[in-house]
């Protein structure tokens, strides 16, 4: 009642929201990125994101080409799905399929490319303390979360990614059609030798993954329950994100497979091409 009577008028709305200057909570990003608290190896002056996305939330971002993003699970339980869009060219975006067929790996870890369909590297897995990822399963939809949580829509308690991930595009002017199959981290699948995919749950708390970007991107993150999940609740917890220039990691990749060299050159070959103005 309290709450109602202080936004009873415009006046009285007003100066509600203009106390509210300042309030800091746990799932919005911090602008601007360099008055984060606890930059990572005191890289304030070239932070460009810094945000915390509990359970059940998303977000989305434009990076530039050389930024490096870092994904961090606080509590344990977090579970952020992923999706990577070219940003000069969005019809350029992830292809999972390709990200575990080139590099001849399904388990994501330290020197895997994340590929578009174009033979481009989009970004670059340059770090990782989690090891518990996929990239088979993809993220959940309404029907299955309702299923078993007892509700999947956006504003529920336990919203599916699907739907996250349609909300995050459309700041992009992404459609539900421009969203492919995405990947997962800090929640880690196997596949048996009869092809069951069989859930490994997490590592454990203040784990993460750092990835490179080689090209601009539009980053999606929904943070939810796995498909595979075991736990009959919806217990996703939140994750950190973080994100730095460093241009120069570019001439220092963790990868020489030849197929990951080829990615590579197709990538700058395209690069340099948009950065000229000539079309690729």
């Amino acid at each position: 009642m309290t709450e109602i009577l202080a936004t009873a008028t415009t006046h009285a709305a007003r100066a509600h929201a203009r106390a509210q200057a300042g309030t800091v909570t746990d799932s919005m990003p911090i602008v601007p990125a360099t008055a984060w608290p606890t930059p990572p190896g005191g890289r304030a002056a070239s932070m460009t994101l810094a945000e915390t996305v509990p359970g059940g939330r998303y977000t989305s971002k434009a990076l530039a080409r050389g930024t490096r993003l870092r994904l961090r699970d606080l509590h344990g339980a977090a579970c952020a799905h992923l999706l990577v869009f070219r940003a000069d060219a969005p019809h350029e975006r992830l292809n999972v399929a390709d990200t575990v067929k080139v590099p001849w790996q399904a388990y994501l870890g330290v020197g895997h490319p994340l590929l578009s369909d174009q033979g481009r590297v989009l970004a670059t897995v340059v770090a990782d303390t989690s090891g518990k990822h996929d990239a088979l399963c993809g993220t959940t939809h309404c029907a299955g979360n309702t299923a078993k949580y007892g509700a999947g829509e956006l504003h529920s308690h336990s919203p599916a990614g699907r739907e996250l991930f349609t909300v995050a595009a459309a700041k992009h002017d992404l459609m539900p059609r421009d969203l492919p199959p995405s990947l997962s981290f800090f929640h880690g699948v196997r596949v048996a030798d009869d092809g069951t995919l069989t859930s490994t749950g997490t590592a454990g708390p203040d784990t993460f993954v750092e990835l490179l970007f080689h090209l601009p991107v539009i980053v999606l993150v929904a943070n939810t329950a796995h498909p595979l999940d075991p736990d009959p609740e919806f217990a996703t917890s939140t994750v950190e994100i973080l994100a730095w220039q460093a241009p120069a990691d570019l001439d220092a990749l963790p990868n020489t497979d030849p197929e990951y060299h080829r990615a590579v050159l197709n990538t700058e070959d395209a690069w340099a091409a948009a950065s000229s103005g000539t079309e690729n």
